[in-house]
């Protein structure tokens, strides 16, 4: 492999509000995905309201990222009318692309904003070259692939598909056990279609088995003493095998996570973004920080890690599932808002801690500055010695800091 023929890919980060937001910029990304508050499959994240997108877009612009809307249900004939408002919106917005799977979606788009440019989401089952070339016949210059897919399958499809159309591929987040996200779970269960962002995620719920003649008898399959899940899926982490994923053509790095915490978005955010610039610095360098890489992509919330269906068939090679087990390195504290004159930290706080516990402040160059807390004070200057409600503001004294508005704070997880 040729770096110095090597395009450098891009790194997609998702969003759920404004400090996900605020954090994917700042801890490294070149684009981040959203959804506004209708037509994205993931109605329970907070999302973007008609200001806000404005906003969030204007944000985006300024810090030299790119933005994607998300609208990619599969909608019905009701809602094409509320969908063609939304686009006419849009349009004078500008986002950088918007995201859709439904080809009546697509249609709508081509004709209401047909100067933004439209990528096809993994939702539309996109597993093969004549798939991605229709959607190039109709305009597209991006598809993303669907999970199911292994490096070698993307590797001939980049083979077969004109050079200037793009391959985005998940590399990081949870997995799902349908077919490109394709689910009927949710809704058969709780009247909420995945297909439509409602999903509940009862793939993750444990079960039992009852047999017919026997009501009321719940048997269990037990996995380990938390009992038994058998759909759940671990989570996909490809920071190991950047160099493979560039070869096989893949241009956009994506990465999952429109329901996470801004813990998330900076630790996995800043982890990729090291791991991307260290590889085409030296990749002797990307090779030797690969556990530091592993280490940070663990200090937020996950399940246990796979290369999901890169390698193979996971289900059959135990790649997959798993026990419903989620793993946590550090709590999220929250987002430095601002650094007073005196020196103290603005912020709202997320979870737990108090005066004495050491914290760290995560910089966006890599390194994180730990720090013991020695004065913690509420809005009206009062002294507090702990801080238990989520949701406070609050004032904190660490000494010195370098510590810039936006930066995530995290504390050491105690088992």
């Amino acid at each position: 492999m040729d770096l110095k023929e090597l395009k450098k890919p891009e790194l997609l980060m998702p969003v759920s509000g404004p400090d996900t937001l605020r954090c994917a910029v700042l801890y490294g990304a070149d684009a981040v995905y959203m959804g506004g508050e209708a037509y994205s499959l993931r109605a329970y994240a907070d999302n973007f309201s008609g200001d806000e997108l404005k906003d969030a877009v204007d944000y985006a612009h300024k810090n030299g990222v790119n933005i994607y809307i998300t609208a990619n249900i599969y909608a019905y004939d009701d809602d094409f009318p509320g969908i063609e408002e939304y686009f006419e919106r849009l349009a004078e917005i500008g986002p950088d692309a918007l995201l859709i799977s439904d080809p009546g979606v697509f249609m709508i788009a081509k004709r209401v904003c047909p100067d933004i440019p439209v990528h096809i989401s993994t939702q539309a089952n996109n597993t093969n070259s004549g798939t991605f070339r229709f959607w190039y016949d109709q305009g597209v210059r991006r598809v993303v692939a669907a999970r199911e897919l292994s490096l070698e399958r993307l590797r001939k499809i980049k083979e077969q598909i004109p050079d200037d159309m793009e391959i985005e591929a998940f590399v990081h987040g949870a997995m799902c056990i349908s077919y490109s996200g394709r689910c009927l779970l949710s809704a058969a269960l709780s009247e909420r279609s995945a297909n439509r962002g409602m999903c509940t995620h009862p793939c993750r719920w444990n079960y039992s088995l009852v047999e017919e003649k026997r009501p009321g008898q719940y048997m269990d399959v037990f996995e380990n003493e938390r009992g038994t899940f058998v759909m759940d899926s671990k989570d996909l982490c490809m920071i190991e095998h950047i160099p493979e994923l560039l070869d096989c053509g893949v241009d956009s790095l994506k990465v999952e996570g429109r329901m996470k915490s801004a813990l998330y978005t900076a630790c996995v955010g800043r982890a990729y973004r090291k791991a991307i610039d260290d590889f085409f610095e030296d990749r002797t360098l990307y090779e030797k920080n690969i556990n530091r890489y592993l280490n940070e992509v663990s200090a937020c919330t996950h399940r246990p890690y796979s290369t999901g269906f890169f390698y193979g068939n996971p289900g059959r090679d135990g790649q997959i599932y798993d026990a419903n087990a989620y793993a946590s390195d550090y709590t999220y504290i929250g987002c430095i808002e601002e650094i007073t004159e005196d020196g103290r930290i603005r912020f709202h706080q997320k979870n737990k801690f108090s005066v004495g516990d050491e914290i760290e402040i995560m910089l966006s160059d890599g390194r994180d500055e730990v720090h013991k807390v020695i004065g913690l004070y509420d809005e009206d200057g009062n002294r507090v010695e702990s801080a238990p409600h989520a949701g406070q503001l609050l004032y904190l004294d660490v000494g010195k800091t370098e510590g810039v508005p936006d930066a995530v704070m995290r504390k050491k997880a105690t088992s």
